[in-house]
């Protein structure tokens, strides 16, 4: 198959580049960025210069699309808006998002955390691909939105929740790697601010936790989950903590387990998991930790926010789209220690 990954030069298309130049059913692969147009794909991504001479392509995204079996777009929000129609429209066999903007099909939430949506007539058209739950109904798809990193440990934590009888609805204490706020320096990622420091951020209002209030209701969780996000002094990774309170005695951990059971990158455990086991990975890690009445349990998840979070999900939505084995690609060990 012939893929393109468009706006290849940021930390999510490096990901993508270097999972793509893996897998097995990929024959070709197209980098495009306007800001490295000509440059070697090695020189941007130091780690890819041991596979691939490639260079990236200054080429317009509908003419880097035609042809193509498949697409990733790896823009900037907004970015994906203003472009989608016409890559959809040069007739690829499957187009996926990795930015927020097809994410959410309820409009009047995404204005809430977005402002107006600059394509709502596309929205329809693009599936959620949260592989870990949605799996083989992910095939024949033909447009996918690959869901945000935060969106993503904070849905795996709440999805087998929505059927028990919560006492309230759940809050969620995130806390991420610098890699998550991409590649251009800002003052709050600028090392001597992220090292040796936690902070808080967008309290209240974090973009992804309109991804988290859709996927909720539809599975007809009651209440408002709040996602609490925090910046590390890490680069990789996610650790996200909630805390549950149920109204009658519960093993959530046995419910964990039933509610993933079979999903080849989803581990549960009863120990609490460590960010540093799945760096690299596409897995993720959940710890479930039952109170002693079992009226209350910890849920602790550890993913990779490049991987799971971004490229690797995306890799494994395509996998599942197009009826491929869903690892594919995906089944290298992670880098440890870090």
């Amino acid at each position: 198959m012939r893929a393109a990954v468009i706006g290849a030069a940021g930390y999510a298309g490096g990901e993508l580049l270097r999972l793509l130049l893996g897998h097995p059913d990929i024959s070709e692969v197209l980098a495009t960025s306007r800001s490295q147009a000509g440059k070697p794909v090695g020189e941007v991504h130091p780690q890819l210069a041991w596979v691939t001479d490639a260079r990236f392509a200054g080429l317009e995204p509908a003419e880097a699309a035609r042809g193509r079996d498949v697409v990733f777009l790896s823009l900037e929000h907004g970015e994906s808006s203003r472009v989608a129609g016409a890559v959809l429209d040069a007739g690829p066999g499957l187009v996926a998002d990795l930015a927020a903007d097809f994410r959410l099909h309820d409009l009047a939430l995404y204005e809430r955390y977005y402002g107006p949506h600059a394509a709502p007539a596309l929205v329809n058209r693009f599936t959620y691909a949260l592989a870990d739950l949605l799996g083989s109904s992910l095939r024949g798809s033909t447009a996918l939105a690959a869901p945000g990193c935060f969106a993503t440990a904070a849905a795996l934590a709440l999805h087998p929740l929505a059927g028990l009888p919560l006492a309230v609805p759940p809050a969620l204490f995130a806390i991420t790697g610098s890699s998550g706020a991409g590649v251009t320096p800002r003052p709050a990622t600028h090392h001597p601010a992220r090292a040796h420091n936690v902070f808080a951020y967008s309290p209240l209002a974090h973009r992804h936790e309109a991804e988290v209030l859709e996927r909720w209701r539809q599975w007809g969780g009651s209440g408002e989950p709040r996602l609490l996000t925090h910046s590390g002094p890490f680069v990789r990774g996610i650790h996200l903590t909630a805390h549950v309170r149920f109204t009658r005695p519960v093993d959530a951990l046995e419910a964990y387990r039933a509610a993933y059971a079979g999903r080849p990158f989803v581990r549960i455990g009863a120990a609490p998991p460590e960010l540093t086991h799945v760096v690299g990975t596409n897995a993720v890690l959940v710890g479930v930790v039952n109170g002693p009445d079992r009226l209350e349990a910890e849920v602790l998840v550890a993913l990779d926010n490049l991987v799971k979070g971004a490229g690797g999900q995306a890799v494994q939505a395509m996998n599942l789209a197009l009826g491929l084995p869903e690892t594919a690609g995906l089944q290298g060990g992670g880098l440890f220690p870090v």
